[in-house]
């Protein structure tokens, strides 16, 4: 497995581990957004843009969640 590879298990791991967590506290749907902007990194690096985009914009849609469940 090459560097690429594992960067991009480690980074799709985190997002699936941190989704599953997300409603034990609103850190973790934080941590979601961070996981999904590693894959989206991942994604670009690897020449998948249409998976990097996707991934930015789930980054994008899970900051808002987590701006809303923090603020309530």
């Amino acid at each position: 497995m090459d560097w690429l590879s594992f960067y991009g298990l480690m980074a799709v791991s985190s997002m699936v581990a941190f989704y599953a967590l997300e409603n034990r506290h609103h850190l973790f749907t934080l941590a979601f957004a961070g996981g999904c902007i590693l894959a989206s990194i991942y994604g670009f690096l690897a020449g998948a843009w249409p998976f990097g985009v996707v991934e930015a914009l789930w980054a994008v849609i899970a900051a808002i969640r987590w701006r809303r469940r923090a603020a309530g």
